[in-house]
């Protein structure tokens, strides 16, 4: 959530938000991005640059990242009314949204909030437009609280997950599901973390545009010297494998793409060297250092004040380095956020 707020603030910096056509995000990334949808109107750009957006989004999501929410959250939803997905989106709502839909998005750039469903598994986007899963179908205009959107985006397995959605059959547009358009997929919908079908978010974009900017805060894989060989917790850890695969795989897609010149753009990520980006005069990051970030572990929990300032920089200097390198060559340098902690 903060490493992809420091690239935004470098992204604002360059005035590149309001040449967003699309923001297409995933677990922690949908929290970063829905605050910044939310707050859209409220950003005041002058010559594409949000003159707010310290005050409308950073200042917003450094609030909640104070606070512990998982932890409560989880013992509420160990009780009869509510689920733990439920408390979280609560949370989010006193906390970022109170209470605002998916038709509080601004109309461009469009937002995609993307979230896994545990029963088709298939990609379900939420979006002002549309809820849409390809095989179920999809919703019209829909009205569901984008707290609720974030949240079934971010249901991190298994503690937070799944979110429930109830809806009805009579709520999906006729024909638009390929074979699963009937209860209960259209009624009762289990979601869970979006990273878990698509880590980088690209599903929704990549058959639409032909230039990606792509922001990786997700985890990797530790090796491990004595592997548990119980049933349970050796099944966690082959599951384990098996999803840091399929994020190795979408990283190579896209960075194959630019390579091929089928796609124009730039990657960064948590764990990227600094020093492997070409441009010039970028900011003093060193690897020891950012890695240490990359390591943190992936919580709604309290964050201290002083690791928040190195993350929202580790985003900030990356996002400099990667644009600065291959979409915005002529642009200065930028400026640590927050220079006296540096990363």
């Amino acid at each position: 959530m903060l490493f992809h707020l420091g690239a935004l603030w470098r992204l604002n910096e360059l005035a590149y938000l309001p040449k967003l056509v699309r923001i297409s995000s995933v677990s922690g990334g949908s929290i970063t991005a829905g605050v910044l949808g939310h707050r859209w109107p409220a950003l005041a750009f002058v010559a594409d640059v949000a003159t707010r957006f310290e005050d409308e989004v950073v200042a917003r999501l450094r609030a909640m990242a104070s606070h512990t929410i998982d932890l409560g959250d989880i013992l509420k939803g160990l009780f009869p009314l509510g689920t733990v997905a439920d408390k979280v989106a609560a949370s989010y709502n006193d906390y970022l949204f109170q209470h605002a839909s998916l038709q509080d998005l601004p109309d461009r750039p469009r937002f995609v909030i993307n979230a896994t469903n545990v029963q088709s598994g298939a990609l379900w986007r939420f979006s002002k437009p549309y809820m849409w899963d390809w095989r179920v179908g999809k919703i019209a205009n829909p009205r569901i609280e984008l707290a609720v959107a974030v949240g079934a985006s971010s249901a991190f397995p298994p503690v937070l997950s799944p979110a429930q959605l109830t809806l009805k059959n009579s709520d999906f547009v006729p024909g638009t599901g390929a074979d699963l358009q009937r209860p209960p997929y259209t009624e009762h919908v289990f979601l869970t973390d979006g990273g878990v079908y698509d880590n980088l978010g690209l599903e929704t974009a990549w058959k639409e545009y032909d230039t990606l900017l792509v922001s990786d805060g997700g985890g990797h894989l530790a090796p491990d010297p004595e592997p548990h060989t119980d049933w349970a917790r050796h099944a966690l850890r082959i599951a384990d494998l098996i999803d840091n695969q399929v994020r190795s795989l979408r990283k190579r897609q896209v960075i194959g793409s630019y390579l091929s010149g089928d796609r124009q753009g730039t990657y960064w990520g948590i764990r990227s060297d600094i020093n492997d980006y070409p441009a010039s005069s970028v900011l003093p990051c060193l690897s020891v250092r950012t890695m240490e970030l990359a390591e943190l572990p992936t919580r709604l929990a309290t964050v201290d004040g002083t690791v928040q300032q190195r993350l929202l920089n580790w985003g900030y200097a990356i996002c400099d380095a990667a644009m600065r390198s291959h979409v915005v060559p002529m642009a200065p340098p930028g400026r640590f956020p927050y220079p006296a902690v540096g990363v």
